[in-house]
């Protein structure tokens, strides 16, 4: 068929051409908006300019044509082959690309906003400028490609592969990154703000001055990493791998990183404000000196001296954290703060206000203790202002009693002076807690109030950061859509018994409780 021939069939009325062979034709500005095109053969072709908005190319191949500045928005390009093709400011916005293959192809400034692309081969692509806003990139092959300063805000690039590709001031901010294989990635002042890359592979990826406040990098590997100058502020690192990654003057403030591997890294020069000292490993690692202040403008500097950081970064208070599946508002902060006060008047071990970290979405108290043994009597106090309060006291009597039953179990126990205090403590505020619930109006005041009647998970640090579970509501951590219809704006009773908690093993608590250090009374 020739091309004369197909316009005029196509002005006719005619849309279906699937399976014709027009390669090297010349259809440079054509409007075939609609057509069906798929199984065709349109390598070589000259497309530039043309209009194919809403056509049918699925299987097509196109490989070597040229399709800069045409319109394939909302065209079904399923399993079509665009290797080495030039789509330079192409319009393929909303269009449907599953398993399509742009093996070298040139893409640069394109719209490939909200494109499917999943599972897509896009090996040494070139995505310069291109914007792929909520696109779907789903297991989708980037390794290799050039997509430097491009848009992908809020987009899809889960299990996806980009390793050795450049994303350089790209935007990825909100992306979906989890479990991502993004090796010797180029991330070097990219926006990564709010992405998600659980369980990414960032091996020796470089992101040096990347914007990664806020992001969750939990469980991933970015072992040989350059963060130099990056921004890590409230970025969840839980369990990440940082071994011999280089942190330089990389801004940590209120970074969650219990569990991360700093083996071998090297800290010199970062922003640590608010960010926890335990539950590292920090083997080899290198520091010579940190800003400890709150804007990190250097203010507060702390040099160290040969193994000085090490002793630093393992010097654990212990500490409770309710963690509050609900955001603060400030009726909230006002009525736990005057129930605090009037806790502290009658429970004096409680010597200052909890620390918060109230985030969108949860609202994290930290109290710092001056002692181990101090730990689950001061949890039965602190938790008292919350509807979790009855069944979080019962799991730390029952923690208690598993440490008694060990020990009188087990003559070659050590410290039995600790648990006779733990005891004595845990007595003392088992008594004290019914006087405050009775005398203390603010509790009850807190007590009615939607966030104190959230689900709550309590965690216990001892001062040889191994952490504890005492308390983790069935609900916590979920979301539902319509709370009012769920009749979730109270967590009755009811609702906790519906899925017990199940307690942490004998061995759990045991270890737990071996890794207090005694404070003599």
């Amino acid at each position: 068929m020739t091309v004369e021939e197909l316009l005029e069939q196509y002005a006719a009325g005619v849309l279906n051409f699937s399976g014709v062979d027009l390669a090297e034709a010349n259809l440079s500005g054509v409007k075939l908006s609609g057509v069906n095109f798929s199984d065709a053969n349109l390598s070589i072709v000259n497309l530039s300019g043309a209009n194919l908005s809403e056509a049918n190319l699925s299987n097509a191949k196109l490989n070597v044509a040229r399709l800069s500045g045409a319109n394939l928005s909302n065209a079904i390009l399923n399993n079509a082959s665009f290797n080495v093709a030039n789509l330079i400011r192409a319009d393929l916005s909303r269009a449907q690309l599953k398993g399509a293959s742009f093996i070298r192809a040139e893409l640069i400034r394109a719209d490939l906003s909200r494109a499917d692309l999943s599972e897509a081969d896009l090996t040494s692509a070139d995505l310069r400028e291109a914007t792929l806003r909520q696109a779907n990139l789903r297991q989708a092959n980037l390794s290799g490609a050039l997509l430097r300063g491009a848009s992908l805000t809020g987009a899809n690039l889960e299990m996806a592969n980009l390793n050795s590709s450049d994303l350089s001031r790209s935007d990825l901010s909100g992306a979906n990154l989890r479990d991502a294989e993004l090796r010797q990635a180029n991330f070097s002042h990219v926006n990564l703000s709010g992405a998600d890359l659980g369980g990414a592979n960032l091996r020796w990826a470089d992101l040096r001055g990347a914007n990664l406040r806020w992001a969750d990098l939990s469980g991933a590997k970015l072992s040989g990493a350059n963060l130099i100058g990056a921004d890590l502020s409230n970025a969840n690192l839980t369990n990440t791998s940082l071994i011999h990654a280089d942190l330089t003057q990389a801004k940590l403030i209120k970074t969650e990183w219990i569990g991360a591997d700093l083996t071998g890294a090297t800290l010199t020069g970062a922003k640590l404000y608010a960010t926890s000292r335990f539950g590292l490993k920090t083997e080899g690692m290198t520091c010579e000196w940190l800003d400890l202040s709150p804007a990190g403008d250097r203010s507060i500097i702390q040099k160290f001296d040969s193994e000085d950081s090490r002793d630093f970064f393992n010097e654990t208070p212990p500490t409770i954290r309710i963690i509050v599946d609900a955001a603060l508002e400030h009726e909230a902060n006002f009525a736990i703060a005057g129930a605090y006060y009037q806790i502290a008047q009658e429970y004096r071990a409680l010597k200052q206000p909890p620390s918060i970290d109230s985030g969108r979405r949860r609202t994290v108290f930290t109290f710092y203790l001056d002692s181990d043994e101090a730990l689950f009597s001061t949890a039965y106090i602190v938790i008292l202002p919350f509807l979790d309060a009855a069944s979080t006291q019962k799991n730390i009597s029952s923690l208690v009693e598993m440490i008694n039953s060990e020990v009188a179990a087990n003559q070659d126990f050590k410290s039995p002076d600790m648990v006779k205090q733990l005891n004595i403590l845990v007595e003392q505020a088992i008594s004290q807690a019914i006087t405050i619930k009775q005398m203390k109006r603010n509790i009850a005041v807190a007590a009615k109030l939607n966030f104190c009647q959230a689900p709550t998970q309590i965690i216990l640090t001892n001062s040889s950061a191994h952490n504890l579970i005492v308390h983790d509501h069935p609900n916590f951590g979920k979301r539902f859509i319509n709370r009012s219809a769920l009749n979730t704006s109270a967590y009755d009773d009811t609702s906790h018994n519906s899925t017990k908690y199940i307690l942490p093993s004998l061995d759990m608590v045991i270890d737990f409780f071996k890794g207090f250090h005694y404070i003599s009374h």
